[in-house]
């Protein structure tokens, strides 16, 4: 029998990888040009370093059935770990903005917290599959949840790198209820949660600003929402319509990051609400087909794995767009298959594969 993949699936994420290049083209333009005296230098290194080891990646993984990945769960934990641990050697991590999240080798850099992101789902998704009965349990099943979830929390708060820990403890959370966990545990979790959020904020006053920011935007329009304020600007001004693609304002110097976690207020400010209800549609049309793969899939590992992947993506895209647009505090996330980053753009086109081979034995 010839097995066939999930063909909306499929088409949904190649119109947002292309689209997202055309989004990023337009967006770094002016950054590209001012830096590095090339308009489109580093849309071509996100084709280059991003998409083409991508599609390698995204094609490679479509192809290997996924029962395979359990095997390999325990391995890739560990060099996540390793790589994570590897940032704080000075010959090899780089920082940027006070956070230390990249490894630097020469020319090339890579996010290590991005492979984390899928080795973990992987893990999980196999650690469950293997202890099925024993999950809701307290002994062998909450506790070494948690204190995986701690180990990983401690690797992230050191960059720090917050919101890849909150997609990471959301994703692993809702996995972990999937699996057999119980709504008071993840309940309890959830409330722990919170008191080491209220921690991490006093312990650096920035993400307080942040959240107060959030809550009343003219507080320091000139300081910390600074970005936001120039977020609205730039959504406002798309109007219905927009103002036309490479035709916005805001990514002459105005707004910060406008090829990373602002993007989204570039977008909507060339392509206008209708260009947004089509970006927004196609995100939740592909975590529809993520989640019918999951619940279609053929044994546990397949639906907690192909969950997990659904829910990442579609997280990281909900709270990026949430956050510029000010319904959200700003998290620093970037938009899946959108936002500038090779090692995020790699990550994401090998998680669909993954996803995608799932579908073929649906």
């Amino acid at each position: 029998m010839t097995r066939t993949v999930d063909k909306p699936l499929l088409y949904i994420t190649l119109v947002l990888f292309w689209g997202g290049i055309l989004i990023l083209a337009s967006a770094s333009m002016v950054i590209s040009h001012k830096n590095l005296g090339s308009a489109f230098y580093y849309t071509l290194r996100q084709l280059i370093y991003g998409g083409l080891v991508g599609t390698l990646a995204f094609i490679t993984s479509q192809y290997i059935p996924y029962r395979y990945w359990r095997k390999l769960a325990v391995p890739l934990i560990i060099v996540s770990f390793l790589l994570l641990a590897l940032l704080f050697v000075p010959e090899l991590g780089y920082t940027s903005g006070g956070a230390r999240r990249w490894i630097q080798i020469g020319n090339l850099s890579f996010q290590p917290a991005e492979i984390l992101k899928l080795a973990f789902i992987i893990y999980l998704a196999s650690w469950i599959d293997t202890r099925r009965k024993e999950v809701s349990s307290v002994s062998y099943g909450v506790m070494p949840f948690s204190i995986m979830l701690v180990i990983i929390g401690i690797f992230l708060i050191m960059q720090p790198d917050i919101g890849t820990l909150f997609i990471v403890a959301v994703t692993s959370g809702i996995v972990y209820f999937i699996g057999g966990g119980r709504v008071s545990q993840i309940a309890t979790l959830f409330i722990f949660g919170l008191v080491i959020a209220y921690f991490l904020i006093q312990l650096a006053p920035y993400r307080l600003a942040r959240i107060l920011v959030f809550l009343d935007p003219t507080l320091d329009p000139q300081g910390v929402g600074y970005q936001i304020n120039q977020a609205f600007i730039a959504i406002g001004s798309g109007g219905l319509w927009g103002r036309g693609f490479g035709m916005g304002l805001q990514k002459y110097s105005y707004l910060p990051e406008p090829m990373g976690d602002s993007i989204f207020a570039i977008f909507a400010e060339e392509m206008g609400f209708v260009g947004v209800i089509i970006l927004v549609t196609l995100f939740g049309l592909f975590f529809w087909r993520g989640l019918t793969i999951a619940r279609n899939a053929p044994d546990i590992f397949g639906k907690l794995l192909a969950s997990g992947i659904s829910i990442s993506i579609m997280g990281q895209a909900f709270i990026n767009m949430a956050a510029i647009s000010g319904f959200l505090p700003l998290t620093g996330i970037p938009l899946p298959l959108v936002s500038y980053g090779s090692t995020s753009l790699v990550v994401t086109l090998m998680s669909v594969g993954i996803l995608l081979n799932i579908s073929k034995y649906s």
